[in-house]
Parts: structure tokens; C-alpha cells; sequence
């Protein structure tokens, strides 16, 4: 061969020796994060869920990426944007309690890491807490068990009012006995109470309209993503048409309204279900991860409001 030759090939080889090497690097990472909320709302709920990332080591950008989808408060446009996900063949998808409804329905494969407040047993999420049993696993504050104490609260604050109502989601996972609890709730303590129901902000706005009609003296919210979108909007209509009511978050009060008693911020419960995403990434099957469990609550009584 001669030497022009040589240096010729050597040349072309040293070019294609980094196209090579490329080809060969794993595919990064990729995490479906499914959500209710709209990309605008409560930036500090994803800044937490990458927050728990990086305490596993992964960030956005560098070692993995994060495709969003948003329903932007319509529970309807989740099984679509599910499907999406689950037709890119995602590594592991992140969601809340109703777009795990979603995801859930669509895939026993990918590994699905969940916010919620519900009881992931009773909703069907998991076989139970301690060994999930199949690609679902999460964060659950366990919230809704917390409503006949609400309850309690309000009549305590209100023992000579008559009726009060409650305000449930009805798209929401378990919200059919979230309403049951209370109806159980309220017949011990002597009262009756009328359940409404609320997924739009629409059907929100009917809801506190039809307190007068209904004469209830006081209101429970239900615990739901949801009504957390909207809670400066639902402690505006509790003032407007002078209801006390009690939520689930610090946030309905810090917007204004009376009372909350509720579970760890729900920063908190983002930050956890990111570490759990991570864990994933790194190789941890969903079916042998407990759900983490989230016990504390808090009580917050907003004395400016009246």
C-alpha cells in the first residue's frame, strides 16, 4: 500500500471513530409527566418534582428528559394525552391522582409514579401499600381519610347552624367515598348535609349559587387537584356569599378563606414522587417500591377573614 494511500484511510477512520461512538451511547431517559393543571399553575410543584430528580442525580436537559403534557384543568383531554405518552414508549410516567386514572387504563408496562391524596389501595392504584404489585407505585398523603375531621371542625366552629354542604368532585378517584364518609360523618353529629358536586369552574360557580337555596351555613371542600387550581377562586365565592368553609391545603386560607386542615404541602408530595421517578430511572421496579406515605397535617384558621 502506498504511504498516500495509508494516510488517506487513516484519515477517513479517524473521522468516523466519534460518529461510531455516538451511535453507541444509551438513548437518554425519557419522563412522561402527565398532569390536570395547566403549565402555568404552581410552578413550585414542578420545581420540587426535579428537585427530587436531582437528589437521585438526574437532570433535565443533561442526563434526561421530561416530555409535559398538560389538561390544563379538562379531565377529559387526559386519556388522549396519556395515549401519547404511552405511543412514544416514555421510560416512566409521573402523574396525578386522575391522569393515573388515565395512564393506568392505557399501560401495564411503562412504570407509572403517582401524586395522590387518596387511598391508592382502595382507588385501585396498587394491591397495597407495601408491595405494589404491579408498574404502579407513589406518593400518597392518605388526605381524604381526613375528611370527617374537617367536618368535625366546621360543626365545632358552627354547633348551633343547621345544614351544611360539602363539595366534591365527581371525576375525582375515590370521590364517591369521600362523599359516603361524609354522609356517615354528618349523621353522627346530628346534621344533615347536601354533597354537591363541581369538576368545572362552571360547575363551581352552580355549587355556591345553590348554598342559599339549600340554606347550608357551612361548606367542606373536597380534597382534589381541582379545587387546588382554583382555590383563591373558591375562597373569593366563600366570602362573596358568606359561607365559612373549610379546605384541605394552607392555600385556601393564604388566599383568603377561613380554615384548612390538611396533609404536607403538596410541594412536599412532588419532591418525594420525583425521587421515586429517579429511582426508576435507575433501575427500581414499581412493583417492589411501598408507596410513600405522607401522615402530617396541619391546621390553619385564617383570622382576617372575618
Amino acid at each position: 500500500m502506498k504511504r498516500r494511500d495509508f494516510i488517506t484511510l487513516l484519515g477517513g477512520a479517524v473521522v468516523g471513530w466519534p460518529l461510531a461512538a455516538r451511535a453507541q451511547q444509551p438513548a437518554m431517559p425519557v419522563i412522561g409527566f402527565l398532569n390536570t393543571r395547566a403549565p402555568s399553575e404552581d410552578a413550585e410543584l414542578l420545581a420540587a418534582f426535579r428537585q427530587g430528580l436531582a437528589e437521585i442525580g438526574y437532570a433535565e436537559g443533561r442526563n434526561v428528559t421530561i416530555e409535559y403534557r398538560w389538561a390544563e384543568g379538562h379531565g377529559d383531554r387526559l386519556p388522549a394525552l396519556a395515549a401519547d405518552l404511552v405511543r412514544r414508549q416514555v421510560t416512566v410516567i409521573a402523574a396525578n391522582s386522575q391522569a393515573t386514572v388515565a395512564a393506568k387504563a392505557l399501560t401495564t408496562t411503562i412504570p407509572i409514579i403517582f401524586v395522590t391524596c387518596a387511598d391508592p389501595v382502595q382507588v385501585g392504584f396498587v394491591a397495597s401499600l407495601n408491595r405494589p404489585g404491579g408498574n404502579l407505585t407513589g406518593v400518597t398523603s392518605l388526605d381524604m381519610e381526613l375528611g370527617r375531621k374537617r367536618l368535625q371542625l366546621l360543626h365545632e366552629l358552627l354547633p348551633k347552624a343547621g345544614a351544611v354542604a360539602a363539595l366534591v368532585n365527581p371525576t375525582f378517584p375515590g370521590s364517591d367515598t369521600q362523599a359516603r364518609e361524609l354522609q356517615a360523618a354528618a349523621s353522627e353529629l346530628g346534621r344533615q348535609l347536601h354533597v354537591l358536586h363541581a369538576s368545572t369552574q362552571r360547575g363551581i360557580d352552580t355549587a355556591f349559587a345553590s348554598l342559599a337555596r339549600l340554606q347550608a351555613s357551612g361548606l367542606v371542600i373536597g380534597n382534589d387537584p381541582f379545587f387546588n387550581r382554583w382555590s383563591e377562586q373558591l375562597a373569593a365565592q366563600a366570602l362573596r356569599h358568606a359561607v365559612p368553609a373549610i379546605y384541605t391545603f394552607r392555600a385556601f386560607a393564604a388566599a383568603g378563606g377561613l380554615m384548612s386542615y390538611g396533609g404536607p404541602e403538596l410541594r412536599h408530595l412532588y419532591r418525594l414522587a420525583g425521587v421515586y421517578t429517579g429511582r426508576v430511572l435507575k433501575g427500581d421496579k414499581p412493583a417492589d417500591m411501598p408507596v410513600q406515605q405522607e401522615t402530617r397535617v396541619e391546621l390553619i384558621l385564617n383570622l382576617k377573614t372575618r
